[in-house]
């Protein structure tokens, strides 16, 4: 951009003075902030720092599930965000410690699937249940294997699992609530792990993800689809670079996609993925780059970008909230 005496500014250090004004701006005031298409904004802060968590929605709140702040000390806490008043509370603790697990909501109960106890343990194929009205967790039947880092996705009242970190990146399988049974599916065709994904035309989609456990291995551009019905995979549009550690949500008929870490920091990359023109798109990049964070909502109109760690690995959780009001529509 260029100011009145002609003098040019770069780039980035447009972006940087966006990233600043979000970072110092005042939950109360965020609160006030109406988002115009294509806005960034922030809303009131998480009440603990936090990343490597999974998130669910529920009846306009948010489900923060276990992850960790600072200190890799993986935590049970539940954080519930009320999108109506901007507010924030303690919900039901977990049962047990959980940090990479996979969320899901399906038939008004909040399902937390998989995950690991602390940053170096073993992975487990718990899977625990709250009904908000009840008020706590309840076990249920656990998955096929033992995995972490994968994605979570309902279709048809079931909830569908792919990918987790080595040696489980291709595992795949489905629950059933109502049966409280699990069922292995065809594996995932490329074997990854801190994927995004998304139901889109009736199938399952998993984009990008890295190959093996760390932040510095190989990242992937494979973006498949399930189709439950025929029961198979196909490969979609790649992306439009290889990523891991990002997430995504659909939001009027497109597929966002955005945040991730690299080995020198972290992805700001904001693209979307329109299914009518089966393409990506590329879009100016988020101002708050973030990773660590599984699952997202889409909710009075806002794409809800919650916490995450700003800093490669996971000892850089954030309270931020952000918000995004999509511009872009599909189909």
């Amino acid at each position: 951009m260029n100011t009145a005496a002609g003098t040019r500014i770069a780039p980035g250090f447009t972006a940087g003075l966006r990233a600043l004004a979000l970072l110092l701006l005042a939950p109360g005031l965020a609160c006030a902030q109406v988002l115009a298409a294509g806005e960034w904004g922030r809303r009131a802060d998480m009440l603990e720092p936090n990343s490597e968590f999974t998130l669910t929605a529920l009846d306009g709140k948010l489900y923060v599930l276990g992850g960790y702040p600072k200190g890799r000390v993986t935590v049970r806490t539940v954080q519930i965000y009320d999108i109506g008043t901007d507010t924030w509370r303690f919900g039901p603790p977990l049962p047990r410690p959980n940090n990479h697990g996979m969320a899901a909501t399906a038939g008004g109960i909040i399902y937390l699937i998989g995950g690991q106890t602390d940053p170096n343990a073993a992975y487990v194929s718990t899977v625990y249940a709250l009904d908000p009205r009840a008020g706590r967790w309840i076990e249920k039947t656990p998955m096929p294997s033992a995995r972490s880092a994968g994605v979570a996705l309902v279709y048809e009242g079931k909830i569908y699992v792919a990918g987790g970190r080595p040696p489980r990146g291709h595992d795949f399988a489905v629950y059933d609530p109502s049966s409280d049974r699990w069922e292995t599916l065809p594996d995932l065709p490329t074997q990854r792990n801190h994927v995004a994904g998304a139901v889109i035309d009736g199938r399952i989609h998993v984009a990008g993800g890295r190959l093996q456990g760390g932040f510095m291995s190989e990242k992937t551009t494979a973006f498949e689809a399930f189709d439950p019905k025929a029961r198979r995979w196909t490969a979609a549009a790649p992306m439009l670079k290889g990523r891991s550690g990002m997430n995504g949500v659909m939001a009027e008929g497109c597929f966002h996609v955005w945040g991730g870490e690299h080995r020198d920091g972290m992805f700001p990359d904001h693209d979307v993925y329109d299914p009518g023109a089966g393409r990506w798109v590329k879009l100016p990049d988020m101002p708050i780059p973030v990773h660590g964070v599984t699952g997202a909502a889409f909710l009075a109109g806002m794409i809800w970008v919650t916490g995450g760690g700003i800093g490669n690995g996971g000892n850089s959780g954030t309270t931020l909230n952000q918000t995004y009001r999509p511009a872009m529509r599909c189909r």
